[in-house]
């Protein structure tokens, strides 16, 4: 049960070319966004499709498979936990932003890397 305390699966399509960066001490890491829709129908039948937003992060050998097999459009599902980060912005306002960490992807084509965990 320990490993459900903080999962999140999510399928959908990535919205823009990861972004590969390093830390000062010279880890890889990777941003991109992906987008989950749910369609329902509202009480006059009509179809409502909401589309949601996630940021991934990815580090190691995740964000070198980001970097060379994920590209914006790309239908992927992920596994991973939440995570929250707090910081202030610019203009002195504290603010929260949500994360999945990945721990693994699945490609529409079967690969399915993993974090060394």
């Amino acid at each position: 049960m320990d490993s459900m305390k903080n999962s999140i699966q999510l399928i959908g399509n990535l919205g823009r070319d990861p972004e590969i960066t390093r830390t000062s001490n010279g880890a890889k890491f990777g941003k991109v966004s992906i987008a989950t829709k749910e369609s329902y129908k509202d009480k006059g039948g009509e179809k409502i499709t909401q589309t949601q937003w996630h940021n991934l992060i990815a580090w190691g050998d995740l964000a070198d498979f980001m970097e060379d097999k994920l590209k914006k459009g790309a239908y992927i599902g992920v596994r991973g936990k939440i995570r929250y980060n707090s910081f202030t912005s610019k203009d002195g306002q504290k603010q929260v932003k949500t994360e999945i960490l990945v721990q693994e992807f699945l490609t529409a084509n079967g690969q399915r890397p993993t974090a060394n965990e």
